[in-house]
């Protein structure tokens, strides 16, 4: 190879070198960019959710004050009151609308919400008789909703007509055992009103949450299909599974 033809190789090498080197570089560049704006996103997303979730319940509590403080002259006006010490009316109310709205992340209902109302001669009595018809009411909710969920699980698993009968008759029989653990409940709101000379009247409204309400559930409904029939255990799994 002559000297003039090694000078030409030696500068095509060297440029090949620079061209690949300046390939690599700006290969690395763009790598390294594509990286940083992949942190940036997953740094700025849950920033974005955060503040998104905040207005969102921004928003529910502005409308909930709204709509607490116009019912709150309805009541007033018909002739209601709260108990010596307790919330106010609108705040109570207030509390109870953001319940009845609040959502989980599958947009479901975070919490179950019922109402009970009684009249009795006494606050006292009518306030206890009003909370079981609210703890019944949450109960008969909480049952139906299972009822649903279990009735899509029947067709699934194959249930025998005997089997799937004894699911919906436990299940409906469920409600006053379910009435009956479901231990503390969130109180909302709780107004009187006199009725007659006699007796006065009492409305609540109670909120217990949604999955502790289904996990519950599912418990009593165990047990009472365990003490009806040993046909459905190894069924059981499947059928409660939601």
């Amino acid at each position: 190879m002559s000297q003039k033809q090694n000078t030409q190789y030696i500068l095509i090498n060297s440029n090949n070198q620079i061209n690949n080197n300046q390939f690599k570089n700006n290969t690395m560049k763009k790598l390294i960019l594509v990286i940083t704006l992949f942190f940036a996103v997953s740094a700025i997303m849950p920033v974005m959710s955060q503040t998104n979730a905040k207005d969102s319940e921004k928003d529910l509590k502005k409308k909930s004050m709204k709509m607490a403080r116009k019912e709150a002259k309805k009541k007033i006006k018909a002739g209601y009151f709260v108990a010596p010490g307790a919330l106010p009316m609108d705040k109570q109310l207030e509390k109870a609308f953001i319940k009845q709205n609040m959502e989980d992340e599958k947009g479901y209902p975070t919490y179950i919400v019922a109402s009970g109302n009684s009249v009795a001669g006494t606050q006292t009595a009518a306030k206890i008789q009003a909370m079981e018809t609210a703890k019944l009411t949450l109960a008969g909710t909480i049952s139906t909703d299972v009822a649903a969920l279990i009735e899509n699980n029947i067709a699934n698993e194959q249930l025998t007509r005997e089997e799937a009968v004894t699911v919906t008759k436990t299940v409906a029989a469920s409600k006053n055992i379910i009435a009956q653990e479901l231990g503390r409940v969130i109180p909302l709101s709780e107004m009187y009103k006199n009725v007659g000379s006699d007796n006065i009247q009492c409305d609540l409204q109670i909120a217990y949450d949604s999955k502790t309400a289904m996990d519950m559930a599912k418990k009593v409904i165990r047990k009472q299909l365990s003490d009806e029939t040993d046909a459905l255990q190894d069924k059981l799994d499947k059928l409660l599974k939601f």
